[in-house]
């Protein structure tokens, strides 16, 4: 089965962004730790904007990103973002082709 990424934009109200990173940090990362599907999950704090945070997942298959998306635990992330993020993320599904440090 071939991999699955993800790269998903989040823009934090104004001088929120760090207690956004402080909620990836603790329920983000403790959610995908558990999650065998889940090979690399990381967050990003944009260098030109503030409030933005930019995130990068990669999934052994579609169906450990389908998991993590639809699991309990994401909904509960989603709601403890929730009143710090600015809008909805934005989202964009990629197909790995070619990297360092990383097997397809």
């Amino acid at each position: 089965m071939a991999k699955t990424a993800l790269l998903a934009k989040l823009t934090a109200k104004e001088g929120k962004r760090d207690e956004l990173l402080a909620v990836i940090g603790d329920i983000g990362m403790s959610n995908a730790a558990g999650e065998p599907g889940t090979e690399v999950y990381a967050a990003h704090k944009d260098q030109n904007d503030a409030a933005v945070v930019w995130f990068y997942e990669l999934y052994s298959d579609q169906a450990a990103l389908v998991a993590h998306g639809g699991s309990e635990q994401m909904k509960v992330f989603g709601r403890a973002m929730k009143d710090l993020m600015a809008g909805r993320p934005e989202l964009t599904f990629l197909d790995p082709a070619v990297a360092k440090g990383l097997e397809f």
